[in-house]
Order: C-alpha cells, then structure tokens, then sequence
C-alpha cells in the first residue's frame, strides 16, 4: 500500500519573481544614486566667497538666565552682574550668530523689571530668541 503526500499549495501560489523585479529595481536605483552623489563632491569648482559668513564655531545650545527672588542673575552656576550676563551674551551671539537662543527662569517673587533688564540685554546683543519659562499647573 502505498502512501500519498498531498504537497501545499501555498508556496505554489507564491511568485518570486516580482519580488526579485524590485530588489534589482531598488538595487539598480541605489547604485545610481550612490554615483552621482560621489561625482557631486569630485567636480572641481572653485567656490566664492562671502563676506558676511560666519562659521559655526560651537555647537549651539540655549543659554539659561536665572534670576533669584532677590534680583541677582546666574548663568552657569554663577552669580552674575547685568554687565556681565551681557557681555555672556555677546559671547554667545559672536560663538552662534544665527541660532543663539537664551531662556530666562526668573523667581515668582522678583520684580519684573530684572526680567526687562535681561530681555533688553537680549536685544541688545542680537538675540531675537528669547523666552521666560514658567511652570505649568499642578
């Protein structure tokens, strides 16, 4: 007696080859695309130059302001006067002078002027990327 196997006719169903059509397709199309991104950089041109560019010298990041209950201002763990936090600035703007941003965290019981004063000092130096924090509600 003999047995009979019944093969799946699942795997029969299966074509391969539009599958393989579109790997060579993806594979033809990243070895275009991979010449001529390498002929961009080989070409031989003379760039121009300008006047007013400036290069990225640090990585930017924002610079936070903190003012006590009491008016005195810290930057970096350390107090401060006004003169000083504008003299950080410049500083911050000649290191970044496109995408300096400050963020002022001033105390609840602190007059508002010290928070002017700061934004003034903002101005003052360029930087139009300035925001005060507060917290959100419990």
């Amino acid at each position: 007696m003999t047995v009979k196997i019944h093969k799946s006719t699942a795997l029969g169903a299966l074509s391969m080859t539009p599958l393989i059509d579109v790997v060579f397709l993806l594979l033809i199309f990243f070895l275009v695309a991979t010449r001529f991104a390498q002929e961009d950089r080989e070409l031989d041109v003379v760039l121009p130059s300008a006047s007013e560019a400036q290069p990225l010298t640090e990585q930017p990041r924002e610079l936070f302001v903190n003012i006590d209950h009491e008016g005195r201002y810290f930057v970096d763990g350390r107090t401060v006067t006004a003169n000083e936090v504008e003299g950080i600035l410049n500083r911050a703007v000649a290191n970044n002078p496109a995408s300096q941003s400050v963020v002022i965290r001033a105390d609840r019981r602190v007059a508002f002027d010290y928070v002017v004063t700061v934004m003034n000092l903002c101005n003052r130096a360029g930087i139009a990327d300035y925001s005060v924090t507060t917290k959100g509600e419990d």
